[in-house]
């Protein structure tokens, strides 16, 4: 299920676990793991109007425990990461 987020620029971004709308068996779930991480999975954020998507590694509950400034902290490290 997709998360909402807006930052303090009024960008909202959605994001979802990677490769999720290709169904819930096994073999999808483990698409999304990341190598070597028995509990981290490749999330994608992308904002509205259309700028840069960015890749996140998150905990497999994150669509409940990661608050609402974690993940926006979490996309603006990645977003100058990838400056």
């Amino acid at each position: 299920m997709p998360r909402e987020v807006t930052d303090p620029d009024g960008i909202t971004w959605t994001c979802i676990q990677a490769f999720s709308g290709l169904g819930k068996d096994p073999e999808k779930e483990e698409a999304a793991r990341v190598d070597g991480k028995a509990d981290a999975f490749q999330v994608v954020c992308t904002p509205s109007g259309g700028a840069q998507s960015v890749r996140l590694e998150l905990p497999g509950d994150w669509e409940r425990t990661a608050s609402d400034e974690d993940l926006l902290d979490r996309i603006r490290t990645r977003l100058d990461q990838d400056r």
